[in-house]
């Protein structure tokens, strides 16, 4: 079965439980970047992320005797939740492992979905790892958070919205952190449109999967700390997302952590959108040269809103740099 296949049932599978996010033309944007700009509400998604797709296309996978296994996955937060909510309506209650330094807000929201909830380790790559050796040691099923084609194929439901949504679409801006939705957007796109450009925008405290495609391997990286919380972290080795990646993604912005704060601030100030700080990578990239797309129809995936009242309220409050 082709990728651009298995997008297509994902979606049917998917369709009723996940919203078909709205695609909302921004005129600020557009006129800081030279050409018009769409902005894809996937923060508006329920659990406030695309994460839904994948766990829940997965999730909706699984046969009987899977599910009473019961479900691992591993998560900074977005995935998790995603997880929890899929696992509410299959009847499953999930393990999430995070790391040390997950967003408190996006462990609570994990927990008030109902999933179970455990710390390990202090990068995404080694709670991931770990998540994996449990689910193996006790014969439950680990739900990766973009190594499944399942998943990937749900988050590639995005491609196939836009496809219906933007008739002209030229060019789409992704976060990237494992690959599972850049993979899965450029995997459908490129077999039915194969003239948009793909582009991966990542903090460039935490570029492994840009560093990685740079090189031509899977690197292990540190990362640094970053506003895109989300998309931090290694890359586990042998992923069916970095051929994806690397073949089909047309190019790659790193962001500084400046640019990721101006990009959150100014969804709010132009479209009163609060985002968390991966779709302020997105953003910024969108804006960072203006003309580079020149009368070419831009997307910008706004990948999730979960972001603490905290940090929300310290962004829009502190001096802007």
């Amino acid at each position: 079965m082709s990728f651009s296949d298995r997008v297509r049932e994902a979606e049917i599978r998917i369709r009723p439980h996940a919203r078909e996010t709205p695609l909302l033309w921004s005129p600020t944007l557009s006129e800081l970047a030279g050409t018009r700009v769409f902005l894809k509400l996937e923060n508006l998604q329920h659990t406030g992320s695309f994460k839904l797709r994948g766990a829940l296309n997965k999730m909706l996978s699984l046969g009987e005797a899977d599910r009473a296994r019961g479900v691992v996955t591993a998560s900074t937060g977005n995935h998790g939740a995603a997880t929890a909510y899929a696992g509410r309506l299959t009847g499953v209650t999930p393990t999430v492992y995070v790391p040390e330094g997950a967003a408190p807000s996006k462990v609570e929201r994990i927990r008030a979905l109902g999933g179970r909830v455990e710390v390990f380790g202090t990068d995404s790559s080694e709670t991931e790892l770990y998540a994996r050796v449990v689910a193996e040691r006790t014969g439950q099923v680990f739900l990766s958070p973009y190594n499944d084609w399942d998943v990937m194929a749900g988050q590639g439901t995005i491609g196939r919205e836009l496809e219906r949504q933007c008739p002209d679409l030229g060019v789409v801006l992704v976060a990237v952190g494992g690959g599972g939705l850049i993979g899965g957007i450029a995997g459908y796109l490129k077999a039915v449109r194969p003239a948009v450009s793909i582009v991966g925008c990542s903090p460039r405290n935490s570029a492994v999967m840009a560093a990685s495609v740079q090189a031509g391997t899977i690197l292990d990286l540190p990362s640094e700390p970053t506003l895109s919380d989300g998309t931090a972290g290694g890359v586990e080795p042998g992923t069916i997302t970095f051929e994806y990646c690397r073949d089909l993604v047309d190019g790659y912005d790193l962001v500084e952590e400046a640019a990721i704060e101006a990009g959150m601030r100014l969804a709010f100030d132009a479209e009163r959108l609060i985002v968390e700080g991966a779709a302020g990578v997105a953003i910024a990239s969108a804006v960072s040269r203006p003309g580079r797309w020149v009368d070419r129809d831009v997307v910008v995936v706004l990948c999730g809103g979960n972001v603490g009242v905290d940090r929300w309220c310290g962004l829009m409050t502190a001096p802007r740099r």
